[in-house]
């Protein structure tokens, strides 16, 4: 699986407005594409100037879902943000490859057992 990975900087006045337009307009989008498996939404703490840090992190498929993705679906979705939210939320991208997914288990001694 592949992590694609979109972090988007949103002007303090405008955070709000633009969480509530990912969660019911955007993200839904994208996950209608068929691509993804899930997403997550998250505050990026940390200094910002002027603005607060978001990430939303898509688990594609894999890489040729997120390769279709990219070529059939993204470039329609990023203008219609763009033409929304212009330099109010300026958003980079990155491609992070899967190596490891899981929950830590705890060993078990069976000396220990009953």
């Amino acid at each position: 699986m592949v992590l694609y990975n979109v972090t988007v900087s949103v002007s303090l006045e405008h955070a709000n407005d633009w969480v509530k337009y990912m969660m019911e307009e955007h993200i839904p989008e994208v996950l209608a594409t068929g691509h993804f498996r899930d997403f997550r939404l998250c505050h990026v703490q940390g200094e910002a100037e002027g603005g607060i840090t978001f990430a939303v992190q898509y688990m594609a498929r894999d890489a040729q879902s997120l390769e279709t993705y990219q070529k059939e679906h993204a470039p329609a979705l990023q203008a219609e943000h763009q033409a929304k939210w212009g330099s109010h939320a300026v958003a980079f991208r990155t491609v992070l490859p899967l190596i490891a997914e899981g929950h830590p288990t705890k060993k078990v001694d069976a000396s220990q057992q009953g």
